[in-house]
């Protein structure tokens, strides 16, 4: 098992959920760093349950639905824990499908690159627009011993990050474009 049975003990840790719940918490939470779909979160369940660090209680809504509530065991939360805290290398590449195709935008006409670049720094805008209003919910800088200081860290981390796109795609349009008129010349 990978990363992704230490952000569902992670979760779990914090609350008891439901599979859907957990998804969700993937969705919203944690989709700035950490991204598990629908798909590969049931199976890890399935493990995690079998390894014997999560259980399950199953709890009736309504007349009939059933849904599955996670908890963590003492062993899931040992074994979390000893990862938690252990140092990790920083992550130096991963996998950018934007940056792989400015990596070959030679071979496209000069006016695509001027609208890819273009899109590009609209996307980040957008995206920076959005992480801000949701830094909104932070009135202040939590306690260092609240959850949502982590919360707070990994969100302004994330702004920062945007930050800086903006700035790099706004000097490689600054670039494109003095590159462009020189060979015009």
């Amino acid at each position: 098992m990978g990363t992704l049975k230490y952000a569902i003990l992670g979760l779990l840790n914090r609350n008891d959920m439901t599979g859907y719940e957990l998804s969700k918490e993937f969705e919203t939470t944690l989709f700035e760093f950490w991204n598990a779909k629908h798909s590969q979160i049931y199976p890890e369940l399935k493990s995690l349950n079998a390894e014997g660090l999560i259980q399950y209680r199953v709890e009736i809504t309504g007349n009939v639905l059933e849904k599955k509530v996670y908890t963590i065991t003492d062993e899931g939360r040992r074994d979390f824990l000893e990862w938690e805290e252990t140092l990790c290398p920083i992550q130096t590449a991963s996998k950018d499908e934007s940056r792989l195709r400015l990596f070959f935008l030679d071979g496209a006409s000069p006016d695509f690159q001027q609208r890819f670049l273009a899109d590009q720094l609209s996307q980040h805008q957008k995206h920076l627009e959005h992480l801000l209003e949701n830094q909104k919910k932070f009135d202040e800088i939590p306690p260092a011993d609240d959850r949502a200081f982590s919360d707070y860290l990994v969100l302004r981390g994330a702004v920062y990050r945007e930050e800086a796109a903006l700035q790099w795609i706004q000097e490689c349009i600054k670039l494109s474009e003095q590159r462009s008129a020189e060979s015009k010349k």
